[in-house]
């Protein structure tokens, strides 16, 4: 091969790799531990894994009152068994939480199934469960979906119907409000 296609097969591989690991993910769980000494909080998802998260000043806390940023520690500092949503790049031990975002202590359900309906215009999503019953959530403002391309927005949500999905919600006002989306 000449050494010209070699730097460029190079070049493409490093740059592929490099957007792979700035790729913005999401995940939702329940806090277990936060380290302030090793800037780290662990997370227990909904299959039962345990992820861990390094923060840095930079990391920003979304709460019920706002945004924060580098606060990470001092604000979960004994809220383990408080649902949040991490976003992160990076992979295996080396995830970066870009911001947290707090969803409450024993809040959040889940429920999965397959897509059979989205209402942008009204903010809904209808899945299909298991089960066969169909359950329409109503997409939060400020919901986060995590997809094959990293997350988006819940505004920007666009599913295909049959798409399989697991939604994690709250129940406000006799609503089913899903603030995670997580395409399976």
């Amino acid at each position: 091969m000449p050494k010209a296609a070699l730097r460029f097969l190079l070049i493409v591989t490093v740059t592929t790799a490099l957007q792979a690991l700035a790729l913005e993910r999401a995940t939702e769980g329940v806090i277990t531990r936060v380290d302030s000494a090793a800037k780290k909080i662990a997370v227990k998802t909904a299959d039962g894994a345990e992820e861990v998260f390094k923060f840095t000043g930079k990391t920003a806390m979304h709460t019920a009152k706002g945004v924060k940023t580098g606060a990470v520690d001092t604000y979960l500092a004994g809220k383990e068994g408080t649902h949040v949503v991490v976003h992160y790049t990076g992979e295996g031990v080396e995830k970066t939480a870009v911001a947290v975002d707090d969803l409450g202590k024993d809040t959040v359900k889940v429920g999965e199934g397959t897509v059979t309906a989205l209402d942008k215009a009204g903010r809904t999503v209808t899945v299909k469960t298991k089960s066969g019953t169909e359950e329409t959530y109503h997409i939060a403002k400020d919901a986060t979906v995590d997809s094959a391309h990293g997350v988006v927005k819940g505004t920007e949500y666009t599913a295909k119907e049959g798409e399989k999905v697991s939604v994690h919600y709250t129940e406000e006002a006799g609503k089913k409000v899903a603030h995670f989306i997580k395409r399976l």
